[in-house]
C-alpha cells in the first residue's frame, strides 16, 4: 500500500521511549521512514532503537531531550535538522495526573502544564524553520477526550489536552501557505504502562477487576491499544492525508457518539 509509506522521509517521534509514542516510531519505522526518537530517559529511547533495527531494515537513531527545555529543545532540533530535511513530528511526550481542581497541587498544576503544553509548544516552534525548508510536513499531536469531555479526576490534564488541542488548531492555520499540516489524535483509555503502574499501586490485589472496570468505559468493551494509535498516526503523516490539516480524530471505541 504505497500511499502509506514513508520512504524518504524524516520523522521525528517525542516520547518514544515507551507506549504511544514507542508504537508509532515503530510504525514509521516498518513504513520506510528514518526515525528520530526523542525522549527524557536515553535508556528508552535507546531500546525503541533496538527493537526497529530488530525488525526494520530503516536508520533510526535515539536522542535525549528534554522538551520542556528550550535549549534542549534547539540543539535536538538543530542537530537533527543539519543531518537531514525534517518532514514529520509527532508530539507524544506527555504526562498524566489524576485529581479534582480541589485536589490539584500547583505543583502538579505546573509539572503537566511543562510537559504537555510547553513541552508540544517548544517542539512545534523549533521545528517550523526546518520543515519550511523542506517545502512543507506534518505536526501531529497526541491529545485527548480529555480536551472536549467532561472527565471526572482529570481537571490539569484536561486542561492540558485542551491547550494541545487549541494550538493543533492555530498552527494548521496559521502554516496553511508553509504546506505544514497540523492535526490531532483524541485517544480515550490505551493500555500503556501507566495503566498498569496505576492499578498496581492504588488497587493492589484488585488488578484484573479494575482494569475490567476501565475498559467497558469505552462502549466497544475494551481499551484500545499503542498500535491502533500508531495506525491512525501513519495514516495522517502519510500522503494520503494530505487533504486533512486542523482536524481532531477521535480514537474511543466510540466514547463520544455511543457512550451511554
Amino acid at each position: 500500500m504505497s500511499e502509506f509509506r514513508l520512504d524518504g522521509k524524516t520523522a521525528i517521534v517525542t516520547g518514544a521511549g515507551s507506549g504511544i509514542g514507542r508504537a508509532i516510531a515503530h510504525r514509521f519505522a516498518r513504513a520506510g521512514a528514518t526515525l528520530y526518537c526523542i525522549d527524557i530517559n536515553r535508556e528508552h529511547a535507546e531500546e525503541t532503537v533496538r527493537l526497529i533495527h530488530d525488525g526494520c531494515n530503516t536508520r533510526a537513531f535515539a536522542r535525549l531531550c528534554d522538551v520542556t527545555d528550550d535549549a534542549a529543545c534547539k540543539q535536538a532540533f538543530g542537530e537533527i535538522a543539519a543531518e537531514r530535511p525534517i518532514h514529520i513530528l509527532v508530539n507524544s511526550a506527555g504526562v498524566s495526573h489524576i485529581g479534582r481542581l480541589d485536589s490539584t497541587s500547583e505543583e502538579d498544576f505546573d509539572r503537566l502544564f511543562r510537559v504537555n503544553v510547553k513541552g508540544v509548544y517548544l517542539c512545534m516552534k523549533t521545528v517550523i524553520d526546518p520543515m519550511k525548508r523542506s517545502g512543507g510536513g506534518v505536526i501531529l499531536n497526541l491529545a485527548s477526550v480529555a480536551a472536549t469531555a467532561g472527565l471526572s479526576d482529570r481537571f490539569a490534564y484536561s486542561m492540558t489536552k485542551g491547550a494541545v488541542l487549541s494550538m493543533t488548531l492555530s498552527v494548521a492555520r496559521d502554516y496553511l501557505a508553509d504546506k505544514i499540516r497540523c492535526n490531532a489524535i483524541s485517544p480515550a483509555r490505551i493500555h500503556t504502562p501507566f495503566v498498569d503502574a496505576y492499578l498496581k499501586q492504588h488497587y493492589p490485589g484488585r488488578e484484573e477487576e479494575m482494569f475490567a472496570k476501565l475498559s467497558n468505559t469505552q462502549p466497544i468493551g475494551r481499551m484500545g491499544v499503542p498500535e491502533e494509535v500508531a495506525s491512525l498516526a501513519l495514516y495522517l503523516c502519510s500522503d494520503a492525508a494530505s487533504f486533512i490539516t486542523g482536524a481532531d480524530i477521535p480514537l474511543d471505541g466510540g466514547f463520544f457518539n455511543l457512550h451511554g
